[in-house]
């Protein structure tokens, strides 16, 4: 092994670093811990990239005086290795057993002394102030031999790097399908952790606006969050071509993001850089991320993005924003307002950030949707729909503030054309934005376009294949065309997934009353309303089947129950008229629809098969006709 003490050699595998002299592995420039012997294994091993290193020769060179405990030895520095590097003996990326005759290393292997840098995208042109600010990370100033390079000689490896990149170019399949992965928060500070799922979501949505490519979104690829899984498998459990994984060091106001292109099932490294700069220049950074990405996969950047220069950012207002952000995708009650209020903050910094007006647009949207009710509708939706105007005055390109007027459009002012138009130039702008497809989707079911609502659905679920809540949706929409065995399977599929996913059972039970099978839907009812307490549509779908089955008397108390709290619930009127369709009595149900109406309810309960019995009533059609909705 070289070592020497001059210049030690250093390794570059992948984002991995191993420096022979100092016996130390990195990722990302973050040191793993590796004991002595398993590193020494590692280095034999990357001295020989794609050669076999038998036993025999591991057993002289670093067991020269072990026979009985070779065998133990040997395994256990190799898993000590493949723990470190995050790999598998199953689907190697870098360490391949060759039975009983060694080991083989299968990634390729550069000298980071020479100078040489990891192979990267085109750098987009800035102005030279910021291109001093956003210099990659990679480079080492210390280590460039500029004083022993004739400009000749300079020019002729120039020549060679581009003749290299550009063959390399062209032997890499066009991609049209990735998966960014949880970037890794290299801080050690489990309280940035919202930084990096922040960025990571953040670089999803940048790249998610390329049209010709298809990018798995945020609710998926965060199922693999401190998972170790081979890039092969997690790329065929979400259907892609490709992964992008690094990692996110943010010291103070400097920030460093480092990522890697791979290529699967070959695990093909196509391009690594890093870059460092600002907080302010965070969307700088980002961009020159993805567009870097999208050079690399030979597509373009639409052309509604081309020419948009990335704007400097409020550090503790982008800050902010990220935590407001974080806060809402995790998707409760206590989350909501956490996220209203982070949001808040950083407009109060920041008043020129759509992305946060957005934020706060949805953010309100869902406080006043049925199902969380953490707001009264007339109240959430007014402020949903001014923050969601304000994002597009700011930026009307941006598509997230685009889909989040078109919700609001849809479930509080039953503005159905507008909403149409907010949701394709939503989807227009942003291609592999889920949510748009996902909320779109239902725009089109509750109008009776069935056929296009079911292929936006599938869109959703194309886009985000992980998502449960999208999942459940699906085997909702099942049942509203009254696909229910279609809509029990997809229900059996989500719940395979979360076994604790509340509202899988509930969509599960739904569509059980509809087959009749009443036991097993009251259980799935309870199940639900055990996990995640007592939703005002839990329980009035609970009633309802209580009624169905012949228990009358405890659906109608649940009903009473639930109208001595209707002024503090306006949004559960309509689930309220589900229990006495249920119980027959189709007066009262009307009754409470039209209650319903005047809180200003989510119209697409009436498409709901439960609602069935009220579709000849004359008094029903004509509640639909105030909504807006065909006959």
């Amino acid at each position: 092994m070289h070592q020497g003490s001059q210049n030690p050699r250093r390794l570059r595998f992948g984002i991995f670093e191993a420096d022979l002299g100092a016996r130390e592995l990195t990722k990302l420039g973050k040191l793993l811990p590796l004991q002595e012997q398993p590193f020494q294994l590692l280095a034999m091993l990357l001295e020989k990239p794609g050669v076999l290193v038998t036993r025999e020769e591991l057993r002289l060179r670093l067991w020269p005086q072990t026979v009985v405990d070779f065998d133990h030895g040997l395994n256990k520095a190799i898993n000590k290795i493949r723990d470190a590097l995050g790999d598998s003996a199953e689907n190697p990326r870098f360490i391949q057993t060759v039975s009983r005759r060694g080991y083989r290393f299968l990634a390729d292997v550069t000298d980071a002394n020479d100078g040489q840098e990891p192979p990267t995208g085109v750098m987009e042109s800035v102005d030279s102030e910021t291109q001093d600010d956003l210099r990659p990370a990679v480079h080492h100033p210390s280590r460039i031999i500029a004083a022993a390079l004739a400009g000749a000689a300079l020019l002729l490896v120039l020549a060679a790097a581009i003749w290299i990149r550009s063959t390399s170019t062209t032997r890499v399949p066009a991609i049209r399908s990735l998966a960014v992965l949880p970037l890794e928060n290299l801080s050690g500070d489990a309280a940035q952790d919202y930084f990096a799922d922040g960025m990571t979501d953040e670089l999803i949505t940048h790249l998610a606006q390329i049209r010709d490519l298809r990018v798995i979104s945020r609710t998926s690829v965060m199922t693999y969050k401190h998972v170790r899984k081979p890039l092969a498998e997690i790329a065929r459990e979400l259907d892609v071509q490709a992964v992008v994984e690094g990692g996110i060091l943010r010291s103070g106001d400097k920030v460093r993001i480092t990522a890697q292109l791979i290529r699967v099932p070959d695990d093909n490294h196509i391009w690594a850089d890093s870059y460092e700069g600002d907080l302010r220049d965070t969307l700088v950074l980002q961009d020159h991320v993805a567009r870097a990405i999208a050079d690399q996969i030979r597509v373009s950047v639409n052309k509604e993005r081309q020419g948009q220069a990335p704007r400097a950012v409020d550090a503790q207002a982008y800050d902010n924003y990220l935590k407001g952000r974080y806060y809402w995708n995790q998707r409760t009650d206590a989350g909501l307002r956490e996220a209203i209020d982070y949001f808040k903050r950083s407009i109060s910094l920041d008043a020129s950030n759509p992305e946060a007006y957005s934020g706060l647009a949805d953010a309100y949207a869902l406080a006043g949707d049925w199902e969380y009710g953490i707001m009264p509708p007339a109240e959430a939706f007014p402020l949903a729909k001014a923050a969601a105007i304000e994002a597009l005055a700011l930026n009307d390109r941006l598509g997230e503030a685009h889909t989040s007027l078109a919700f609001v459009l849809d479930l509080y002012f039953w503005d159905w054309n507008a909403a149409e138009q907010q949701y394709k130039l939503a989807i227009n702008l942003n291609p592999g934005y889920a949510v748009a497809h996902h909320w779109y989707a239902w725009h089109l079911l509750v109008l009776g376009r069935n056929s296009e609502g079911m292929f936006e659905m599938r869109q959703a679920e194309r886009l985000d294949p992980l998502s449960l809540i999208i999942r459940s949706d699906v085997a909702d929409a099942l049942s509203s065309l009254h696909l229910f065995e279609e809509s029990v399977q997809q229900s059996r599929k989500t719940l395979a997934l979360d076994p604790n996913f509340a509202i899988g059972h509930f969509q599960l039970a739904e569509a059980l009353v509809q087959q009749r099978h009443y036991d097993a839907a009251i259980g799935e009812f309870q199940r639900a309303i055990a996990i995640s307490g007592h939703l005002a549509a839990f329980d009035a779908n609970l009633a309802y089947a209580f009624a169905l089955s012949g228990r009358k008397a405890e659906a109608l108390n649940i009903a009473l129950e639930m109208e001595t709290r209707a002024n503090l619930n306006p949004s559960a009127d309509a689930n309220i008229a589900l229990i006495y369709v249920g119980l027959g009595n189709l007066d009262q149900a009307m009754a409470w629809l039209n209650k319903a109406y005047d809180a200003r309810f989510n119209p697409s309960i009436l498409i709901r098969p439960g609602f069935d019995a009220l579709r000849a009533d004359s008094r029903f059609r004509d509640l639909r006709h105030r909504v807006g909705l065909p006959e």
